[in-house]
């Protein structure tokens, strides 16, 4: 599950994307979450889809990356979904959904997550019971329930309740979903295509002005990239520590609550000492290789402004205002 995490992952390619300047990249990503908010109907919405397929599709990047990068909050997008559906009322409503709960079904139900949160808990029932057979027993108490609510309809012992759903609540639901896929879509692209020294530079560049400030930019950008660059790192070292621990019969998936905190800090404290340990290491490297804080410091690559940062950060121009215009 943690290899398919892919956030802060620089992949290799080479595409248009790739070569661009990487300060074009980050300023137009920052802005790209901004202006999207301008978007209020489906025009626009179409508008910045398309935008941002073409430039998905022409990066080079496997789609699979982004599917992966939106998995992690894909239920958080359906919670946000269905949460407009109960509370958004505005609008035209649609026909009535009449939900109807049969009180033999669900009592039956609370007795089978009872039993289930009883086995889960209990030791001495799983030394007795076979998990199969408890399974089976289940599945044909549920049908035995549907086959008696089908033949009498027990009409005395339903509950009825009426759900209104609303035009606006559907709409909007779905321009939220969207708008968080594009999101994460152009915020991943922006990873995947540029290193993380490149990011660097870019993000120091960028941030530039804020040294009138005495702002510390240099070591800002530095820690920025640092961390998104040790992100996919110590997601690798977690899934080695897993391997490592179910290879010496560590289960994370048994047990009640005590044992599964009692593995958590099993794993937890690995990861502390090879965090600190990869810090350590890091601090040594740079020091031996003449950083000091504070200090002003050349850079191996300089950053060069061309025509193609241009016409795509003008592109943006266009849709900022093609959003305004339609919104």
């Amino acid at each position: 599950m943690l290899n398919n995490i892919k956030l802060g992952q620089y992949l290799h390619g080479n595409s248009w994307y790739y070569r661009l300047d990487p300060r074009a990249k980050l300023i137009m990503s920052v802005l790209f979450i901004v202006t999207i908010f301008l978007a209020t109907n489906w025009v626009t919405y179409l508008g910045a889809t398309i935008f941002t397929l073409a430039i998905v599709l022409t990066s080079r990047v496997s789609l699979k990356f982004f599917f992966r990068s939106i998995k992690p909050i894909f239920f958080l997008m359906l919670l946000t979904f269905f949460m407009n559906l109960f509370f958004n009322k505005t609008g035209k409503s649609f026909s009535p959904i009449y939900i109807k709960i049969n009180q033999i079904m669900a009592g039956t139900f609370a007795i089978i997550l009872a039993l289930l949160i009883i086995l889960r808990l209990s030791k001495v029932i799983k030394k007795h019971i076979s998990g199969k057979i408890f399974k089976f027993s289940t599945l044909l108490i549920i049908i035995m329930n549907l086959v008696l609510v089908y033949l009498f309809s027990f009409e005395q012992y339903t509950w009825s309740f009426k759900w209104i759903v609303y035009k606006n609540a559907v709409i909007n639901g779905g321009f939220i979903v969207l708008r968080l896929v594009l999101i994460i879509s152009f915020s991943s692209l922006l990873t995947f295509t540029t290193k993380p020294t490149d990011l660097t530079l870019a993000i120091e560049k960028v941030l530039g002005p804020l040294k009138l400030i005495k702002l510390p930019v240099s070591e800002l950008a530095l820690m920025i990239s640092i961390s998104l660059r040790f992100i996919p790192t110590l997601l690798e070292e977690t899934q080695k520590i897993l391997k490592a621990q179910t290879s010496r019969g560590a289960d994370f998936t048994e047990g009640n609550l005590k044992d599964k905190v009692v593995q958590i800090i099993s794993l937890l404290i690995p990861m502390f000492i090879i965090s600190f340990r990869r810090a350590e290491d890091l601090a040594n490297a740079m020091e031996a290789r003449g950083y000091i804080p504070g200090k002003k410091r050349t850079s191996l690559k300089e950053l060069k402004w061309q025509y193609r940062d241009s016409l795509y950060s003008f592109s943006f121009v266009v849709l900022t205002l093609f959003l305004i215009y339609y919104r």
